[in-house]
């Protein structure tokens, strides 16, 4: 009778003993997946975190280079002082900002907003991207840095404000005093009585390069 119990004993232990590797061995297995999947995990947001950085690091190249090589050309000047861009500029409406090749730009790649050219006259430096789709709808921007005489700027001011069509601002990057622009042209003036004033409105404001002649100046931004 002792021997059987023995051996019941033995068997169960033996039992118990079977049932603790099996365990033992779960438990290697459940740290192997553990530590694999966070293998991968960690794999796959290194992965993530690289295609980000290269797709943000190639959107900033892109933003950087989008300005002169996507427009194409360059100014020819007339006989009467006009320079005339010699490629067909394009007209995408963009919400990014865009690197004109020319200061002010005569045209290009612009926002969907325009700003108002009612005669608007602006003592801000405007958005070129709004500016150039108000010459898109044929107006002539007049723009003047601080080395204009007060006088001019006053003239030129009231002459605008009695013109639709037609828009004022600073800008401290070009490289005359007075300029005026158009849809695909551009001149400098001495002064607000020069006049040659005169004769870029008389053929600029709605002239024939307007891409979208009778276009709105109002509904757009003021400021």
């Amino acid at each position: 009778m002792g021997s059987a119990k023995n051996k019941s004993n033995a068997a169960r232990k033996a039992r118990i003993e079977e049932m603790r590797r099996a365990e033992r061995a779960r438990e290697r297995r459940n740290r192997i997946l553990t530590i694999t999947a966070s293998v991968v995990v960690v794999v796959g947001l290194v992965a993530a975190g690289v295609v980000l950085v290269r797709s943000q690091s190639d959107a900033d190249k892109d933003e950087a280079q989008r300005p002169s090589d996507k427009i194409p050309g360059k100014f020819v000047t007339g006989k009467d002082g006009v320079k005339t861009w010699n490629k067909k500029l394009s007209s995408t409406h963009v919400e990014t900002s865009v690197g004109y090749p020319m200061e002010p730009p005569v045209g290009g790649d612009h926002h969907r907003a325009w700003m108002n050219c009612n005669g608007d006259v602006y003592d801000k430096e405007l958005r070129k991207e709004n500016a150039v789709h108000s010459l898109e709808h044929g107006a002539v921007w007049v723009t003047y840095t601080s080395k204009a005489a007060e006088a001019d700027v006053e003239a030129l001011s009231t002459k605008v404000k009695q013109t639709p069509y037609t828009l004022m601002s600073p800008d401290e990057k070009q490289q005359d005093p007075i300029m005026l622009s158009a849809w695909g042209h551009q001149r400098t003036v001495t002064s607000a009585s020069d006049p040659n004033v005169a004769k870029f409105f008389e053929k600029y404001v709605q002239g024939e390069q307007t891409p979208e002649p009778g276009a709105p100046c109002t509904g757009g931004l003021s400021e």
